[in-house]
């Protein structure tokens, strides 16, 4: 049996899996749809595709102004934005897959994988700046409306010292041509060492050191350039700003559709919440935690918890189905195209 055909066949027991474990959560959205004005839930739809496109142009648009990328048309970039989400929702892995898959993907138009790994670490940075700028609106916005409270104070602070100190972490760490090295030394170190006892002595070898060293390489050189010029962060950072206030604004449209309008500026901080617990934890798409953390926020912010389970409910699963649907097509194009390459998403 072919890469390509147990790539896909896995692909479509893990679809097959997420949809048994969110059967609950599709028939309360079911049963939700009919009290639902969807005149105003149609809106999701192109704002989905506008936080899919613009998570997609994070990557792009420094990729861009490296001149590594530059012949794709916009409409391909859509198509790698939403594999990419199809990605991230279905592999249990908190966002790891998406990165080694959209190496995978980019390294089919000539993007190196240290570039291509040292863009997508440019979007979570340029996320992560997008992130503070909008809590730090939404906390004045929610002052303003007078529903302040020391939880959400402590809330976003504590987000906001999250996203500065991984950020501090991941330049310390760049910033050295010697700790990547150190690094990369480690891994390839542990990661031999883990499957030589899995195998039994089998297969001595995964990682060549000297391949994962220059990888390090190319991302301490990148960033090595963005020092020269910071300049480059500033598309990125402002399509970081279009993704998150679109895809966070798809809950404040759900609620509005059930006749709940709620002042959008706790959803934000709580959707930037819940992101977070979705990158950490290792369940698709963060299911489970995400919904919970913010319904729990939610409600500490004073939106009565029946309404905040049913915006954030139907808004996951209409995310969810959409996500499946229309990204497994693109993913199975792109695997049915390419997987018979010696390198595959699972080999990277």
């Amino acid at each position: 049996m072919s890469i390509k055909t147990i790539v896909s066949w896995v692909t479509l027991g893990l679809v097959v899996l997420i949809v048994f474990l969110s059967r609950h959560e599709l028939v309360k959205a079911w049963e939700l749809m009919e009290r639902v004005n969807l005149l105003i839930l149609v809106l999701l739809i192109p704002l989905q595709l506008l936080a899919y496109y613009a998570a997609g142009q994070t990557i792009f648009s420094y990729l861009s102004k490296k001149g590594s990328i530059s012949k794709i048309h916009w409409i391909e970039r859509a198509r790698l934005a939403l594999e990419l989400n199809f990605v991230n929702h279905t592999l249990p892995s908190g966002g790891v897959s998406g990165i080694s898959y959209m190496t995978w993907r980019l390294g089919k138009y000539g993007v190196s994988p240290g570039r291509a790994t040292s863009s997508q670490m440019i979007r979570y940075v340029a996320g992560f700046i997008a992130a503070i700028i909008l809590i730090v609106l939404a906390v004045v916005a929610v002052t303003i409306d007078g529903e302040i409270n020391r939880w959400i104070i402590l809330v976003s602070s504590a987000i906001v010292f999250f996203m500065v100190f991984s950020t501090i972490g991941l330049i310390y760490l760049v910033n050295s041509r010697v700790r990547m090295d150190r690094v990369a030394d480690w891994t390839s170190t542990s990661v031999n060492r883990l499957v030589r006892k899995i195998t039994r002595g089998r297969k001595r070898k995964l990682l060549d050191e000297a391949k994962l060293l220059h990888f390090f390489t190319e991302i301490h050189d990148d960033y090595r350039e963005l020092q020269r010029d910071w300049r480059v962060l500033t598309q990125p950072i402002l399509w970081a700003l279009v993704f998150t206030l679109a895809d966070a604004l798809l809950f404040w449209v759900t609620f509005w559709a059930l006749g709940t309008p709620v002042n959008p500026a706790p959803i934000l901080i709580a959707y930037v919440l819940a992101s977070l617990a979705g990158f950490i934890v290792v369940t698709p798409g963060g299911a489970g935690a995400y919904e919970a953390i913010m319904v729990a926020f939610l409600a500490v912010a004073g939106i009565a918890s029946g309404a905040a389970i049913a915006g954030i409910v139907l808004t996951r699963v209409i995310v969810l189905v959409t996500t499946i649907v229309l990204g497994y097509v693109f993913y199975q194009k792109a695997v049915l195209k390419h997987g018979n390459s010696r390198t595959t998403p699972e080999r990277q």
